[in-house]
């Protein structure tokens, strides 16, 4: 194994948020969990992550930029020519060091550069070559998503990194595999790789976009307009060459007894990973959180624990982090091996359950759990009135559509709040009363809802 310098390793820290005060009789305990990396700059740290850095580069990395070619990027030409300059933007960034390959997406997924089944190793030269072979990029054929994640799979594959990132752009929907065969490409994609998802125009499915970043723990949004394409994709993959511990699981370990109701990330953007759980040992499960640079996440951990007599406490869970040994099982849980080949980065939170007559400290809501709880929600009614309002139920849109409102303003979500601004007319914002616009841009509903799950932090 490779010599790490500490200097390059983030630290990780742990910090629960809840009420632990239960009534006589009260089973359900939730916390917020806040999850901090720190500092590839940071000394001192007591964690070793089982990634290999190249001196002076951070870790080793490989990154697969998947663009659509299919015939509607020529509609309007102008969005092919986005296209390509924005992939050339994204080499641009590219760190010395790092592996990658530019993958052409139609029915079929071509390899563009640098061909033959490999990986190119960014450099000057490299970055050039990448360049001169994205001018000849055209636009023609069909859209087949699923293709061009397996491809760049195989190709991530084929390099002993740390980091294995995919960055997709799409301007269509995926209308020639079915929604099996894409759920089956995700299915065998997830664990080995991260993607970030774009659309780009407005004639995507929405649902398809999120569901690729969803499923591969990356981030999904909208470019409207072809002409952000640019900066949008130097910001992601700044972000990628910012990651520095990949395969991130949060472990849950819980007593004899306390079933675990839900585990959910809920800031920077709600994530259900409840159904995303892999056995790891005796009370124990692993969640998975993708890759990490010098950043924070906040989780919403909810457990049911046995009754117990006034006055017993107990704990109710332990949270931890861990990450696959180098060489070991596969994915982040390391389950092939029952919890085995994993490193525990050092870092844990407990969750506590008190049982009290005390009514004041048992009925009152942690101030993070309701936040949280709120956001959730907030989430879940937006993509509930955007479908009601596409099936024509006004009534149902308007109502789920102003409690959205009426969310997003008491928890302070600015950004939301204005979106939501442009698809209802908003009488009284605290009372959730609204009106539906007679008439929207495609636009702003699709940026609407592919940012619906966008959160931001409760004020500690």
């Amino acid at each position: 194994m490779a010599n790490f310098s500490k200097s390059n390793v983030p630290q990780f820290a742990v910090d629960v948020y809840q009420n632990e005060y239960l009534p006589e009789g009260g089973r359900e305990v939730n916390a917020i969990v806040t999850v901090t990396a720190t500092g590839g700059g940071t000394i001192g740290s007591a964690v070793a992550a089982p990634h290999l850095y190249s001196p002076g580069q951070g870790p080793s990395a490989a990154v697969a930029l998947m663009v659509d070619c299919s015939g509607s990027m020529d509609y309007p030409p102008t969005k092919m020519r986005n296209a390509r300059d924005a992939t050339s933007a994204a080499v641009d960034t590219l760190r010395d060091g790092v592996h990658f390959t530019v993958v052409a997406g139609t029915h079929v997924a071509k390899e563009v550069y640098p061909g033959g089944g490999r990986l190119a190793v960014a450099d000057a030269t490299t970055r050039a070559q990448a360049k001169r072979a994205l001018r000849g990029l055209g636009a023609g054929g069909g859209t087949a998503i699923g293709t061009w994640l397996r491809l760049a799979d195989r190709l991530l594959s084929t390099a002993d990194v740390a980091i294995r990132h995919g960055i997709l752009l799409t301007d269509g929907r995926n209308e020639h595999e079915s929604p099996e065969d894409l759920r089956a490409a995700l299915d065998a994609c997830a664990g080995r790789f991260t993607c970030d998802a774009r659309g780009v125009g407005t004639d995507w499915e929405v649902k398809e976009v999120t569901g690729i970043a969803s499923a591969l723990l990356g981030t999904a949004d909208i470019v409207a307009d072809p002409a952000g394409l640019a900066a949008d994709f130097t910001r992601m993959m700044e972000t990628a060459m910012g990651k520095e511990v990949a395969d991130v699981a949060l472990r849950l370990w819980t007593p004899v007894g306390t079933t675990v109701r839900f585990v959910k990330q809920v800031a920077p953007t709600v994530e259900e990973l409840t159904g995303r759980r892999t056995e790891a040992g005796p009370r124990a499960g692993d969640y998975p959180t993708g890759s990490w640079g010098d950043e924070s996440r906040d989780y919403h951990v909810c457990v049911e624990v046995p009754p117990a007599g006034l006055g017993q406490e107990m704990l109710a869970a332990r949270v931890s982090l861990v990450v696959p040994e180098p060489g070991g099982a596969s994915g982040p849980s390391g389950a092939e091996s029952g919890g085995g080949g994993v490193r525990n980065l050092g870092a844990q939170g407990l969750v506590r359950a008190v049982w009290t007559d005390d009514m004041t400290a048992s009925t009152s809501i942690n101030p993070q759990v309701a936040h949280y709880t709120g956001q959730a929600e907030l989430a879940q009614v937006i993509q509930q009135g955007l479908d009601l309002r596409k099936a024509g139920d006004i009534d149902g849109a308007t109502a789920k559509l102003g409690r959205a409102v009426q969310l997003a303003g008491a928890s302070g979500n600015a950004d939301t709040a204005k979106l939501l601004s442009k698809v209802v007319d908003v009488v009284d914002a605290a009372a959730g009363t609204v009106r539906l616009k007679a008439k929207v841009e495609e636009a702003d509903e699709m940026t609407l809802e592919t940012r619906s799950t966008k959160t931001v932090r409760v004020k500690k």
